[in-house]
């Protein structure tokens, strides 16, 4: 994929547009006070941001507005798929734990993926608040950004709701699940 720009063609651009229209219309709890002509026109004007959402959208994200930062005038997507994202499931944490592993290697990983799509792993702290916009990963859970402390010890962290709570547990990042995959967030 790096090898060309990353850009849509406007047919391309024009679905996901339309496709993310519709979603926004949908689920007006999720963004209250914000306008989508708004959200458009900031698109619009960074195609390499469409092109993230439609690699968000591709693996099964279902990216949506969820957020407007009055500082830096931007509008905030999260992936707001019901379950996580099935193009992005069975991925070690990290190229390192990646490389740790003798056999049944996956065939990538969470941080090199969300860096060729462009966006940002959701932190504990998104991930609690997107998980007061609905039920997520109720029989699925995401990897989440996980602290250098943490990391640094072999370990990486997700999040999952059970039990209607939201749970923040580790695994070894050498490790992958078919049910787990990653949110991500970007900004416009």
């Amino acid at each position: 994929m790096s090898h060309h720009k990353k850009e849509l063609s406007i047919t391309q651009r024009e679905a996901l547009l339309n496709l993310l229209s519709n979603r926004f219309e949908k689920n007006k709890n999720r963004h209250k006070g914000i306008e989508w002509a708004k959200v458009q026109s900031k698109l619009e004007a960074r195609p390499e941001k469409l092109w993230s959402l439609d690699e968000m959208e591709n693996t099964g994200g279902e990216p949506d507005v969820v957020a407007y930062d009055a500082k830096t005038d931007e509008y905030i997507f999260y992936d707001c798929a019901a379950e996580s994202p099935k193009g992005r499931r069975s991925l070690c944490f990290d190229y390192e734990a990646l490389e740790s592993r003798k056999e049944h290697k996956p065939e990538n990983n969470v941080i090199d993926m969300a860096a060729a799509m462009g966006i940002e792993l959701l932190t504990e702290l998104q991930y609690r608040e997107l998980q007061q916009l609905g039920n997520f990963d109720l029989k699925t859970s995401s990897w989440l950004q996980t602290p250098a402390s943490i990391r640094a010890l072999g370990g990486a962290i997700f999040g999952d709701r059970r039990y209607n709570t939201v749970f923040v547990y580790h695994n070894g990042a050498q490790s992958y699940y078919a049910a787990r995959a990653f949110r991500g967030s970007l900004r416009v």
